[in-house]
């Protein structure tokens, strides 16, 4: 099997219950989630004038292939109603790959790993919750180095808020 993490997110309409239907649909479609990080609120990224945004990573089990992968996160970010408007924009959902186990893949449209996730608190805080020790394969740096390192100012905060 192989490893995937993925962090989902969301600040737009019901954004606990928004990310409650991506786990339930990555467990039922994509493969088993076997762990889950506590929710996360940070403020926007890139366009800032927008609402807040919880984040959440998973680690799931997977037999598909990482283009496939893709295929269905994006399917499901559509079935819980994403639009894609503008880049950095509000959105109802965001299923990103992060890591598939220890690829490099830097194809148009699919880049593992993600090529900005060591520049976001956002994405290492609920990575580091999960996969502390996960290296990067091509910075060749633990998760929890890479968040030691960042210098990104937008802190991500456990979410308190009813789930």
């Amino acid at each position: 099997m192989n490893k995937a993490i993925l962090l989902i997110g969301g600040n737009l309409g019901d954004r606990t219950g928004h990310l409650q239907q991506a786990v339930e649909q990555i467990d039922k479609q994509v493969g088993k989630v076997e762990k889950i990080s506590a929710l996360y609120e940070t403020a926007a990224w890139g366009h800032v004038e927008q609402p807040d945004y919880l984040n959440q990573a998973l680690l799931v089990s997977t037999g598909m292939d990482a283009r496939t992968l893709l295929q269905t996160v994006l399917a499901i970010e559509h079935n819980i109603g994403r639009i894609r408007r503008q880049k950095w924009g509000a959105r109802v959902i965001d299923i990103d790959i992060i890591f598939y186990n220890d690829a490099i893949i830097n194809e148009p449209d699919l880049k593992i790993p993600h090529p900005q996730m060591q520049f976001r608190q956002f994405v290492l805080v609920p990575l580091r919750e999960i996969v502390p020790d996960w290296q990067h394969p091509v910075l060749h740096q633990s998760v929890s180095t890479l968040l030691e390192n960042c210098t990104d100012q937008l802190p991500a905060i456990k979410y308190k808020g009813v789930l």
